[in-house]
């Protein structure tokens, strides 16, 4: 059975996976994996606040930072590596020149980490901000749309580190033998997404949940689209196991909607008594990204992936499990 180290196991990307691992087997009813080691800066804080998910036999626990290599798991040997220690919920926590070196560095620690410890396959979960601003006539972002953000913008160190971090890939992959695969990942909502973050979605769940209006930053146009945790957890290993070495591929829905018509829909579902408050003016909302919407017709076609859980029933999911 083979081995699986995920790095950021504890964030909702690995919280995501772990759940989602939980629910599978192989025909002969053994897990997916013989063993998925979590490497976590707080192992201890993560038991205390999710007991249930990390009590079982299959899930070791790993005290280490990917910034630091001496604290990584020694004389072990992986099959799979999923590299998911950086996603954006504590960037604005972060200085951009510590969110780049976070990256960029921790990403290629983990890349020398596969090169000693035997894996063949290798996930990095980069992000759709590699792409820079979607042009306006560009519908969806396919993953032939070479561009990327201004490098001389230091606030988008963010998205500038992600495509560092996808060379250096492509790099190890060449000189190791490594397949690495890169997962561009976009929007997602689920009952693991934080609630008081910066994420639209998570946000608007949590105030048509507790508080009394549903809050709208900026004026709602930016046009979004949102995939559900097991769906997101579901092409992650896909990707993982049978995505062809060296390529990229959107992970995400391309199902549009704007976040006025979000806020909408959240409130809809969850408690329509509430009023919703537009707080911004026309063209408050960052232009930066006003549109976000993936071309997932390559992971489609190539590993026969597909969105199984719509919208709306999406959010009642984040609420009800």
């Amino acid at each position: 059975m083979p081995t699986l180290l995920i790095t950021g196991g504890t964030g909702f990307f690995g919280r995501a996976i772990l759940h989602h691992l939980g629910s599978l087997r192989l025909p002969s009813g053994s897990m997916t994996f013989e063993k998925v080691t979590v490497v976590s800066r707080s192992p201890d804080k993560f038991i205390q606040k999710y007991p249930s998910l990390v009590n079982k036999p299959w899930i070791i626990l790993h005290k280490g930072d990917v910034l630091f290599p001496s604290t990584l798991p020694q004389n072990g040997n992986y099959d799979f590596i999923m590299h998911a220690a950086t996603d954006s919920t504590d960037i604005a926590t972060l200085t951009p020149l510590q969110s780049y070196k976070q990256i960029v560095d921790g990403t290629e620690n983990m890349l020398k980490f596969a090169a000693t410890c035997g894996a063949h396959r290798f996930l990095l979960t980069s992000s759709g901000g590699a792409y820079g601003p979607q042009p306006a006539e560009l519908e969806l972002i396919p993953e032939t749309h070479n561009a990327m953000p201004d490098p001389l913008n230091p606030f988008n160190a963010y998205g500038v580190a992600k495509r560092q971090a996808e060379h250096l890939c492509a790099l190890y992959g060449q000189q190791y033998g490594i397949e690495t695969v890169i997962a561009r990942c976009f929007a997602f909502v689920g009952s693991d997404l934080p609630r008081d973050a910066h994420f639209a979605i998570g946000n608007f769940i949590r105030d048509a949940l507790e508080r009394p209006e549903i809050t709208v930053n900026g004026n709602g146009s930016p046009i979004r689209s949102y995939m559900y945790q097991t769906d997101l957890a579901h092409w992650l290993l896909a990707l993982l196991q049978h995505g062809a070495a060296g390529n990229a591929y959107n992970v995400g829905s391309d199902e549009a909607i704007s976040i006025a018509d979000l806020a909408g829909l959240v409130r809809d579902i969850l408690s329509p008594e509430k009023r919703i408050h537009l707080k911004g003016e026309a063209l408050a909302d960052n232009a930066y990204r006003n549109r976000y919407i993936p071309d997932i017709a390559k992971a489609k076609k190539d590993l026969g992936l597909e969105l199984t859980v719509p919208l709306a029933n999406a959010i009642r999911l984040s609420v009800n499990g």
